[in-house]
């Protein structure tokens, strides 16, 4: 880059009667670009003062005089000033910056340190001016190094060990982030903190081990406590399995006590139906033997006429084989009316017998 691109004058002022010390300045800039020209191509050994390369990832930032100039290039080429310009690259992409042996005091009194403590960050591009400007080059120097430093202290000197070292341990890499951004906010706005990582710290020997033999025991405890929940798991399991047993014999035998209520009822309605078929047919039976005995009753009764009784004394005599003739016959001989007679009323009380 050209090095009067480097002068940007803000603002054209009014104009003004020339002073003796401007005309010298007007003349004394012409004067010594010429002999930057000429050395450029008179003394190659001098290009390297002359000719600069910004790396990718970085701007170039400009002093002259030991003023910080207010152009920012980009990677690349560029031309500045021998002797009178200075350059560094700012890097503006992605930096790890690794803060080293950082000792600090618990609540306690106990003296730890932690060994590597690893910050993330990025310095904006718009912010770079305005950076160095305030907090030079070195910017991460006052803003990570140094305030890790501080923060590692305050964040010790209100926690005890066993807090530091191992109940709040997981929580130190947000809280450092978070206390170095709020103050990059409120102070340096160009700086970006992306991460913060923590390594463990290192704490006298003694107390080490007993942090390892308190760890131990509560790994034993640990292991005492999973045991007795797999054993309970194992004893809930074998009773969900006697109880799912107990459940399917008892569904089981519910099905065959239904089964059998079933085939008891059953019988019992096959017992009621066949009783009620022997009912009807005995009654069938003696309904008709009844109608048979009204009927034969009523048929001797219309059968006991004089005639027919006569008919059938007739033929009782004529089978009997032995006959007897003479004045005097036996007593068993009856007149056959009186024995017509006789018969009449034993038929009429057995008709009145049988309709009572």
């Amino acid at each position: 880059m050209d090095t009067q691109q480097h002068r940007t004058p803000v603002s054209t002022p009014p104009p003004r009667q020339p002073h003796p010390v401007d005309s010298s300045s007007a003349i004394l800039i012409p004067f010594l670009s010429f002999l930057a020209i000429a050395a450029v191509f008179l003394v190659p050994s001098s290009l390297p003062s002359v000719l600069h390369q910004v790396p990718e990832g970085h701007v170039g930032v400009y002093w002259r005089g030991g003023a910080l100039l207010k152009t920012i290039t980009d990677p690349g080429f560029h031309i500045k000033m021998p002797f009178l310009t200075h350059y560094e690259p700012v890097q503006v992409t992605l930096q790890t910056d690794q803060v080293t042996d950082i000792p600090c005091g618990t609540k306690g009194g106990v003296m730890i340190s932690f060994g590597k403590i690893e910050v993330v960050n990025r310095l904006s591009k718009k912010y770079v001016y305005e950076t160095l400007l305030n907090y030079g080059v070195d910017y991460d120097k006052t803003w990570i190094y140094d305030k890790i430093h501080h923060e590692i202290n305050q964040f010790c000197s209100s926690h005890s060990l066993q807090q530091v070292y191992i109940d709040v341990f997981d929580q130190i890499d947000e809280k450092m982030k978070d206390a170095l951004q709020v103050d990059c906010t409120r102070y340096a706005p160009g700086i970006e903190i992306i991460s913060v990582r923590v390594t463990k710290p290192t704490i006298p020997e003694s107390i080490r081990r007993n942090f390892e033999q308190m760890e131990e025991e509560r790994t034993k405890v640990l292991i005492a406590i999973e045991k007795q929940r797999v054993s309970e798991k194992e004893a809930e399991t074998v009773k969900k399995m006697a109880i799912s047993e107990a459940e399917k014999n008892a569904n089981v035998s519910k099905i065959l006590m239904e089964q059998k209520l079933l085939e008891k009822d059953s019988a019992r309605r096959q017992e009621e139906i066949e009783n009620a078929m022997y009912l009807a047919r005995e009654k069938s039976l003696a309904d008709a033997d009844f109608y048979r005995v009204i009927k034969e009753a009523e048929a001797n009764r219309l059968k006991l006429t004089p005639e027919f009784l006569e008919l059938r004394f007739i033929e009782a005599i004529s089978n009997n084989t032995k006959i007897f003739f003479g004045d005097k016959l036996p007593n068993m001989i009856l007149d056959q009316r009186l024995l017509g007679n006789f018969l009449q009323e034993v038929s009429r009380g057995e008709a009145l017998k049988m309709k009572k």
